[in-house]
């Protein structure tokens, strides 16, 4: 099944007007025929992550609607959801199964008990040490069973040293793999087009590894699981923050990657003025792709810009954008920060702020994407040219709700009107209609202070060029007579 190769919007369920019809009803009004594409955030019951702990994939938060307003949706666009194929909530029937019963639980090979990775499950200083954690302390949960008071301690990479609200998957079961099947074919049913699969690196646990992406086991599951999605007719997209050459390496296995890399790159070129880096990434960056700036977590600083940007590049990069009201996720692992006990993951703030909010500059950097190989998506606070929102962290707690506002129809209206929405709007237009986009890529080699970006497709042509010194952007293509005309974004 073809996804389209039209710029996508990402949004959560409930951040355009509350929920799944009025998200709807609100493209429909302010950005009709705009986006072809519809990444929606987890939609189903959780307990956690705003919707990153799924209870079960086979229902819809009731607060958000159902699976009809998903079925309608997806009537218009290419729908892509998100499985969580590393782990599930501590509270999904399965896990209260276990924790009631214990290795008597019918479920109980879903889930990665100790001695499934390590003899007696007792894991060595030096192992531990190897390890790449999320999370501060370690990555596993003690679980008291309530039938019998045993301790069972299990995988949970993304918990805290106390308490985990979910629980890994031991993606190698039988009881997993069958689990994974009934998801895609229920989501074939309901018109789902494209699963993001999201935190996969994390889903091969071997002894002596870092358990992030082990090669070639990572390899073994992907090809199953893109042989059970191929017979239900669904696209599948890795998600892996990972050094870019692991990304490259997914591409040549055939997967379509995410480009986390471009979203610093292109910052650090606005900032700087020099395109250099980036020109030389876009001559070998993957191209069966997806591109972005912004989504709901932060803009990737490690380990995806490693070897583009150097430590103090990139600790320029965070204070410029920590005096714009960032903040940062950090990496908890010793052994994989870098030099200098630079540990920044990612920068949590929106790309507009990043930017300092200055509407050339951001038009510019959307250009930029739209440019470069792969599918755009844009995620909706910057469709809104958002601003930080630190009320939100009060709110929540949640360091990372800096970019995850959750708009009323009054404030939806309000943005459609600002100039710098409106030229981005065309800018998406631009992007979704010319044809040259279904052609090939040429990226013009220049000097530092000016980028050229070309798409050809039989006689239709679009090329981008920025002059970085004085600020300017400007298209130039073929219209349908094939006149050149000149578009200033």
């Amino acid at each position: 099944m073809t996804i389209h190769n039209k710029v996508q919007l990402i949004t959560y369920p409930d951040s355009l007007g509350g929920n799944l019809q009025t998200l709807n009803a609100i493209l429909n009004e302010y950005f009709p025929n705009l986006f072809f594409g519809l990444h929606i955030l987890p939609p189903f019951p959780s307990t956690g992550d705003r919707g990153f702990a799924p209870r079960t994939y086979f229902e819809i938060e009731p607060a958000f609607g159902d699976w009809s307003d998903i079925q309608e949706i997806a009537q218009k666009y290419d729908v892509i959801l998100d499985v969580m194929i590393n782990h599930i909530s501590r509270h999904s029937n399965q896990f209260l199964d276990f924790q009631k019963f214990g290795r008597t639980s019918q479920f109980s090979d879903l889930f990665i008990t100790l001695e499934k990775i390590w003899p007696g499950g007792n894991p060595s200083r030096a192992d531990l040490e190897k390890i790449f954690l999320r999370r501060p302390a370690h990555c596993f949960e003690d679980v008291k069973i309530e039938t019998t008071g045993q301790i069972e301690r299990v995988w949970a990479t993304f918990g805290k040293r106390d308490w985990s609200e979910q629980i890994d998957l031991d993606v190698n079961a039988e009881i997993t793999r069958k689990f994974f099947t009934e998801i895609l074919a229920f989501m074939q049913q309901k018109g789902v087009k494209m699963l993001r699969l999201d935190a996969i690196a994390f889903v091969t646990k071997k002894a002596g590894t870092s358990c992030f992406f082990v090669e070639p086991e990572i390899y073994d599951f992907l090809d199953w699981i893109h042989a059970e999605a191929d017979q239900r007719q669904i696209q599948l997209l890795p998600e892996v923050h990972a050094h870019h050459a692991l990304q490259q390496r997914l591409s040549d296995h055939g997967n379509y990657v995410y480009n986390f890399v471009l979203p610093s790159l292109i910052l650090q070129t606005i900032l700087n003025k020099d395109s250099e880096t980036l020109q030389a990434y876009l001559q070998s960056c993957p191209r069966k792709q997806f591109t972005m700036l912004d989504c709901h977590d932060g803009i990737p600083i490690l380990p995806d810009i490693v070897d583009f940007l150097t430590i103090p590049e990139m600790t320029r990069l965070v204070e410029h954008c920590l005096k714009n009201g960032a903040n940062v996720s950090k990496i908890y692992s010793p052994q994989h920060r870098r030099e200098g006990n630079f540990d920044v993951h990612q920068i949590n703030c929106t790309y507009y702020s990043a930017l300092g909010e200055d509407d050339d500059l951001y038009i510019s950097a959307r250009a930029i994407q739209f440019f470069s190989p792969g599918i755009p998506q844009v995620y909706y606070v910057g469709l809104l040219a958002g601003i930080n929102d630190h009320k939100a962290i009060d709110e929540t707690g949640e360091m990372r709700s800096i970019n995850r506002h959750n708009y009323t129809k009054n404030e939806i209206e309000f943005a459609s009107r600002q100039p710098v929405v409106k030229r981005l709007v065309k800018l998406i237009e631009f992007r979704n209609d010319h044809p040259a986009f279904n052609g090939e890529f040429e990226l013009v080699v220049t000097d530092s202070k000016h980028l050229t970006l070309i798409w050809r497709f039989n006689d239709a042509y679009a090329s981008l060029t920025i002059d970085f010194q004085k600020m300017k952007s400007e298209i130039k293509f073929t219209d349908t007579t094939g006149s050149v005309q000149l578009f200033i974004p």
